[in-house]
Protein backbone atom coordinates (compact mmCIF):
# COMPACT_ATOMS: atom_id res chain seq x y z
CA UNK A 1 0.00 0.00 0.00
CA UNK A 2 1.21 3.50 -0.96
CA UNK A 3 2.76 6.02 1.62
CA UNK A 4 0.13 8.50 2.99
CA UNK A 5 1.45 11.97 2.18
CA UNK A 6 1.66 14.50 4.84
CA UNK A 7 1.91 17.92 4.84
CA UNK A 8 3.38 20.09 7.81
CA UNK A 9 1.83 23.70 9.19
CA UNK A 10 3.76 25.38 11.37
CA UNK A 11 7.46 25.07 12.14
CA UNK A 12 7.47 26.04 15.54
CA UNK A 13 8.78 24.64 18.58
CA UNK A 14 5.98 21.71 18.60
CA UNK A 15 5.58 21.89 14.70
CA UNK A 16 9.90 20.94 14.78
CA UNK A 17 9.00 17.80 16.74
CA UNK A 18 6.44 16.49 14.44
CA UNK A 19 8.97 17.42 11.56
CA UNK A 20 11.23 15.52 13.24
CA UNK A 21 8.91 12.40 13.67
CA UNK A 22 7.67 12.38 10.50
CA UNK A 23 10.85 10.90 9.38
CA UNK A 24 10.46 8.38 11.23
CA UNK A 25 7.46 7.41 10.56
CA UNK A 26 6.92 4.00 8.62
CA UNK A 27 3.49 4.58 6.67
CA UNK A 28 3.81 7.79 5.49
CA UNK A 29 5.89 10.40 3.87
CA UNK A 30 6.15 14.42 4.75
CA UNK A 31 5.59 15.63 1.42
CA UNK A 32 5.14 19.19 2.25
CA UNK A 33 6.01 21.95 4.59
CA UNK A 34 4.60 25.44 5.49
CA UNK A 35 5.79 28.22 7.57
CA UNK A 36 6.70 31.89 7.10
CA UNK A 37 10.14 31.87 8.74
CA UNK A 38 12.16 31.16 5.91
CA UNK A 39 14.99 29.65 8.22
CA UNK A 40 12.48 26.89 9.29
CA UNK A 41 11.60 26.34 6.05
CA UNK A 42 15.31 25.81 5.26
CA UNK A 43 15.62 23.47 8.16
CA UNK A 44 12.71 21.48 6.80
CA UNK A 45 14.46 21.66 3.48
CA UNK A 46 17.67 20.37 5.36
CA UNK A 47 16.18 16.94 6.62
CA UNK A 48 14.61 15.94 2.94
CA UNK A 49 11.30 17.71 2.61
CA UNK A 50 10.87 18.33 -0.95
CA UNK A 51 8.09 20.97 -0.99
CA UNK A 52 7.89 24.21 1.13
CA UNK A 53 5.44 27.04 1.17
CA UNK A 54 5.62 30.68 3.27
CA UNK A 55 1.64 30.44 2.87
CA UNK A 56 -0.59 27.48 4.02
CA UNK A 57 -3.16 27.76 1.32
CA UNK A 58 -1.07 26.93 -1.29
CA UNK A 59 0.51 23.34 0.74
CA UNK A 60 -3.92 22.85 1.27
CA UNK A 61 -4.13 23.62 -2.36
CA UNK A 62 -1.64 20.79 -3.64
CA UNK A 63 -3.52 17.46 -4.40
CA UNK A 64 -0.98 15.08 -3.60
CA UNK A 65 -1.31 15.57 -0.20
CA UNK A 66 -3.57 13.16 2.35
CA UNK A 67 -3.59 14.79 5.15
CA UNK A 68 -2.19 18.03 7.61
CA UNK A 69 -0.79 18.20 11.24
CA UNK A 70 -1.61 21.60 11.97
CA UNK A 71 0.83 22.94 14.75
CA UNK A 72 -0.05 27.13 14.61
CA UNK A 73 -0.64 29.32 17.41
CA UNK A 74 -3.97 28.91 18.80
CA UNK A 75 -5.62 32.17 17.45
CA UNK A 76 -5.31 30.30 14.34
CA UNK A 77 -6.71 27.34 15.00
CA UNK A 78 -10.23 27.43 13.43
CA UNK A 79 -9.43 29.08 10.84
CA UNK A 80 -6.83 26.71 9.49
CA UNK A 81 -8.95 24.14 10.42
CA UNK A 82 -11.98 25.35 8.21
CA UNK A 83 -10.14 25.77 5.16
CA UNK A 84 -7.86 22.44 5.58
CA UNK A 85 -11.39 20.54 6.17
CA UNK A 86 -12.97 22.14 2.73
CA UNK A 87 -9.81 21.39 1.00
CA UNK A 88 -10.95 17.43 1.84
CA UNK A 89 -7.78 17.06 4.06
CA UNK A 90 -7.80 14.57 6.86
CA UNK A 91 -6.53 16.78 9.67
CA UNK A 92 -3.94 16.33 13.41
CA UNK A 93 -4.35 19.27 15.22
CA UNK A 94 -2.18 20.17 18.18
CA UNK A 95 -3.67 21.14 21.33
CA UNK A 96 -5.85 22.89 22.60
CA UNK A 97 -8.94 22.87 19.73
CA UNK A 98 -9.38 26.48 19.76
CA UNK A 99 -9.62 29.46 21.92
CA UNK A 100 -12.83 28.83 23.26
CA UNK A 101 -15.83 27.00 22.86
CA UNK A 102 -17.71 29.13 20.20
CA UNK A 103 -14.44 28.33 18.31
CA UNK A 104 -14.35 25.30 19.07
CA UNK A 105 -17.89 24.47 18.50
CA UNK A 106 -17.07 25.68 14.69
CA UNK A 107 -13.99 23.60 14.44
CA UNK A 108 -16.75 20.70 15.17
CA UNK A 109 -19.34 21.58 12.74
CA UNK A 110 -16.35 21.98 9.87
CA UNK A 111 -15.25 18.08 10.36
CA UNK A 112 -18.85 17.08 10.15
CA UNK A 113 -19.61 19.26 7.15
CA UNK A 114 -17.10 18.15 5.41
CA UNK A 115 -16.68 14.54 6.19
CA UNK A 116 -12.69 14.69 6.95
CA UNK A 117 -11.13 12.46 9.92
CA UNK A 118 -9.77 14.72 12.10
CA UNK A 119 -7.59 14.22 15.65
CA UNK A 120 -6.30 16.18 18.48
CA UNK A 121 -2.85 16.03 19.52
CA UNK A 122 -3.21 14.69 23.57
CA UNK A 123 0.31 12.65 23.69
CA UNK A 124 0.13 11.76 27.09
CA UNK A 125 -2.47 9.33 26.18
CA UNK A 126 -0.03 7.18 24.22
CA UNK A 127 2.57 7.30 27.40
CA UNK A 128 2.15 3.41 28.36
CA UNK A 129 2.54 4.55 32.34
CA UNK A 130 -1.01 6.77 31.66
CA UNK A 131 -2.74 4.10 29.58
CA UNK A 132 -1.57 1.33 32.47
CA UNK A 133 -3.88 3.61 34.60
CA UNK A 134 -6.62 3.28 32.62
CA UNK A 135 -6.89 -0.35 32.68
CA UNK A 136 -5.81 -0.03 36.65
CA UNK A 137 -9.62 1.54 36.47
CA UNK A 138 -11.40 -0.89 34.20
CA UNK A 139 -10.46 -3.45 35.52
CA UNK A 140 -11.85 -2.68 39.12
CA UNK A 141 -8.24 -2.80 40.50
CA UNK A 142 -8.49 0.30 42.47
CA UNK A 143 -12.68 -0.17 43.49
CA UNK A 144 -14.31 2.98 42.81
CA UNK A 145 -11.47 6.23 42.29
CA UNK A 146 -12.79 8.47 45.15
CA UNK A 147 -9.60 11.59 44.27
CA UNK A 148 -7.68 11.72 41.70
CA UNK A 149 -4.68 14.20 41.74
CA UNK A 150 -3.02 15.71 38.77
CA UNK A 151 -0.09 17.40 37.83
CA UNK A 152 2.01 19.42 35.03
CA UNK A 153 4.28 22.01 36.25
CA UNK A 154 6.94 22.72 33.91
CA UNK A 155 9.17 25.80 32.34
CA UNK A 156 5.58 26.66 29.60
CA UNK A 157 6.92 29.38 27.36
CA UNK A 158 10.30 29.94 29.51
CA UNK A 159 11.18 26.35 27.67
CA UNK A 160 12.91 28.47 24.59
CA UNK A 161 15.11 30.75 27.18
CA UNK A 162 16.72 27.19 28.72
CA UNK A 163 18.51 26.16 25.29
CA UNK A 164 21.89 26.03 26.06
CA UNK A 165 23.72 29.06 26.63
CA UNK A 166 22.10 31.77 24.79
CA UNK A 167 18.63 33.41 25.65
CA UNK A 168 15.87 32.83 23.18
CA UNK A 169 12.80 35.37 22.94
CA UNK A 170 9.34 34.33 23.61
CA UNK A 171 6.98 34.61 20.89
CA UNK A 172 4.82 37.50 22.17
CA UNK A 173 1.51 35.69 21.19
CA UNK A 174 2.25 33.12 24.27
CA UNK A 175 1.15 36.80 27.07
CA UNK A 176 -1.46 37.75 24.57
CA UNK A 177 -4.65 36.34 26.11
CA UNK A 178 -7.35 37.53 22.80
CA UNK A 179 -4.70 35.15 20.74
CA UNK A 180 -4.09 32.19 23.32
CA UNK A 181 -7.48 31.31 25.07
CA UNK A 182 -5.58 31.38 28.34
CA UNK A 183 -2.39 30.76 30.14
CA UNK A 184 -0.54 27.72 31.87
CA UNK A 185 -4.42 26.10 32.63
CA UNK A 186 -5.23 26.31 28.84
CA UNK A 187 -1.66 25.21 27.79
CA UNK A 188 -0.62 22.48 29.85
CA UNK A 189 -3.74 21.93 31.84
CA UNK A 190 -5.59 20.85 28.70
CA UNK A 191 -3.36 17.84 28.82
CA UNK A 192 -4.69 17.11 32.24
CA UNK A 193 -8.25 17.77 32.11
CA UNK A 194 -8.36 15.62 29.19
CA UNK A 195 -6.51 12.51 31.09
CA UNK A 196 -8.78 13.37 34.12
CA UNK A 197 -11.79 13.14 31.60
CA UNK A 198 -10.65 9.88 30.20
CA UNK A 199 -10.27 8.18 32.97
CA UNK A 200 -13.07 9.76 34.94
CA UNK A 201 -15.92 10.74 32.87
CA UNK A 202 -17.57 13.77 32.42
CA UNK A 203 -17.49 16.91 34.47
CA UNK A 204 -20.10 18.69 36.40
CA UNK A 205 -18.25 21.28 38.51
CA UNK A 206 -15.27 23.10 38.88
CA UNK A 207 -13.69 25.87 41.15
CA UNK A 208 -10.61 27.03 40.16
CA UNK A 209 -7.48 29.56 41.87
CA UNK A 210 -5.51 31.42 39.29
CA UNK A 211 -2.34 33.09 39.97
CA UNK A 212 -0.10 35.77 38.72
CA UNK A 213 3.38 35.00 39.75
CA UNK A 214 4.95 37.29 36.69
CA UNK A 215 1.95 39.95 36.75
CA UNK A 216 0.80 38.64 33.38
CA UNK A 217 -2.79 39.14 32.13
CA UNK A 218 -2.65 35.83 31.53
CA UNK A 219 -2.60 33.31 34.40
CA UNK A 220 1.10 31.24 34.92
CA UNK A 221 -0.25 28.69 37.25
CA UNK A 222 -3.91 27.33 38.75
CA UNK A 223 -5.07 25.26 40.94
CA UNK A 224 -8.81 23.68 39.89
CA UNK A 225 -11.13 21.44 41.83
CA UNK A 226 -13.19 19.09 39.23
CA UNK A 227 -16.10 17.46 40.59
CA UNK A 228 -17.74 14.65 38.20
CA UNK A 229 -20.77 13.33 37.57
CA UNK A 230 -19.72 9.46 38.99
CA UNK A 231 -18.94 11.84 42.41
CA UNK A 232 -15.14 11.63 42.20
CA UNK A 233 -12.75 14.75 43.04
CA UNK A 234 -9.49 15.53 41.27
CA UNK A 235 -7.53 18.30 41.89
CA UNK A 236 -5.62 19.94 38.31
CA UNK A 237 -2.15 21.72 39.79
CA UNK A 238 -0.52 23.17 36.38
CA UNK A 239 2.08 26.11 36.06
CA UNK A 240 4.48 27.51 34.12
CA UNK A 241 6.85 28.90 37.25
CA UNK A 242 9.79 25.84 37.08
CA UNK A 243 12.72 24.93 34.84
CA UNK A 244 12.02 21.21 36.14
CA UNK A 245 9.41 19.86 34.44
CA UNK A 246 6.84 17.16 36.34
CA UNK A 247 3.90 15.37 34.72
CA UNK A 248 2.14 13.20 36.68
CA UNK A 249 -1.57 11.86 37.65
CA UNK A 250 -2.06 10.18 41.16
CA UNK A 251 -5.48 7.85 41.61
CA UNK A 252 -6.70 7.23 45.35
CA UNK A 253 -9.32 4.30 44.98
CA UNK A 254 -11.49 2.43 47.53
CA UNK A 255 -9.42 -0.61 47.05
CA UNK A 256 -5.89 0.37 46.37
CA UNK A 257 -4.25 3.63 44.90
CA UNK A 258 -2.14 4.04 41.58
CA UNK A 259 0.40 6.72 39.95
CA UNK A 260 2.20 7.39 37.15
CA UNK A 261 4.29 10.27 36.02
CA UNK A 262 6.78 10.70 33.19
CA UNK A 263 10.45 11.68 33.33
CA UNK A 264 11.70 14.70 32.26
CA UNK A 265 13.80 14.98 28.85
CA UNK A 266 17.44 15.11 28.98
CA UNK A 267 18.30 18.31 27.38
CA UNK A 268 21.99 16.74 26.01
CA UNK A 269 20.31 13.72 25.36
CA UNK A 270 17.34 15.31 23.37
CA UNK A 271 19.83 17.59 21.26
CA UNK A 272 22.08 14.47 20.54
CA UNK A 273 19.06 12.45 19.68
CA UNK A 274 17.89 15.81 17.08
CA UNK A 275 21.25 15.82 15.67
CA UNK A 276 20.70 12.16 15.08
CA UNK A 277 17.25 12.62 12.85
CA UNK A 278 15.44 10.19 16.34
CA UNK A 279 12.75 10.46 17.94
CA UNK A 280 13.46 12.02 21.47
CA UNK A 281 12.26 9.72 24.40
CA UNK A 282 10.41 12.54 25.81
CA UNK A 283 8.54 12.71 22.48
CA UNK A 284 8.24 9.46 21.80
CA UNK A 285 4.43 9.70 22.77
CA UNK A 286 4.26 12.11 19.62
CA UNK A 287 5.21 9.61 17.31
CA UNK A 288 3.17 7.22 19.13
CA UNK A 289 -0.06 9.53 18.37
CA UNK A 290 1.03 10.50 14.98
CA UNK A 291 1.61 6.90 13.97
CA UNK A 292 -1.85 6.03 15.23
CA UNK A 293 -3.52 9.20 13.25
CA UNK A 294 -1.80 7.76 10.41
CA UNK A 295 -2.96 3.85 10.73
CA UNK A 296 -6.57 5.23 11.17
CA UNK A 297 -6.65 6.80 7.94
CA UNK A 298 -5.15 3.79 6.32
CA UNK A 299 -7.75 1.36 8.01
CA UNK A 300 -10.52 3.82 7.30
CA UNK A 301 -10.93 4.12 11.50
CA UNK A 302 -11.83 7.00 13.47
CA UNK A 303 -8.79 8.61 15.23
CA UNK A 304 -9.30 9.86 18.96
CA UNK A 305 -9.25 12.44 20.72
CA UNK A 306 -11.59 13.51 18.25
CA UNK A 307 -13.05 17.12 17.76
CA UNK A 308 -16.34 16.45 20.29
CA UNK A 309 -13.63 15.44 23.17
CA UNK A 310 -11.15 18.10 23.16
CA UNK A 311 -14.19 20.39 22.85
CA UNK A 312 -15.61 19.05 26.44
CA UNK A 313 -12.12 20.29 27.68
CA UNK A 314 -13.01 23.43 26.68
CA UNK A 315 -16.17 23.59 27.81
CA UNK A 316 -14.57 22.22 31.42
CA UNK A 317 -11.51 25.28 31.28
CA UNK A 318 -13.70 27.81 30.27
CA UNK A 319 -16.26 27.08 33.62
CA UNK A 320 -12.87 27.20 35.61
CA UNK A 321 -11.86 30.60 34.40
CA UNK A 322 -15.82 31.92 34.89
CA UNK A 323 -15.75 30.30 38.42
CA UNK A 324 -12.31 31.36 40.14
CA UNK A 325 -12.04 31.60 43.85
CA UNK A 326 -9.68 34.48 45.72
CA UNK A 327 -7.05 33.80 48.11
CA UNK A 328 -5.94 36.73 50.17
Amino acid sequence: MEKMKLGLIGLGYIGRVHLYNCLNLESAKLQAVSDISRKALKLAEKVGVKKTYNDYSKLLNDDSIDAVIIALPTHLHASCVKEAAEAGKHIFLEKPLARNPLEGKDIVSAIRKNGTKFMVGYPFRFASSFQALKENIESGELGEVHLAYATNVASGPFMHRAEGDIPHPVPDWWFNKELTGGGALMDVGSHMVNLARWYLGEISSVRSYLGHRFNFDIEDHAICLFKFQSGTLAIVNVGWFSQQTEVKVELYGTVAHASADLQPPSKVRTAIQLMMRRTPTFYLYHLKELSYFVQCLRQDLTPSPSAEDALKDLEAISLAYGNQIQLN
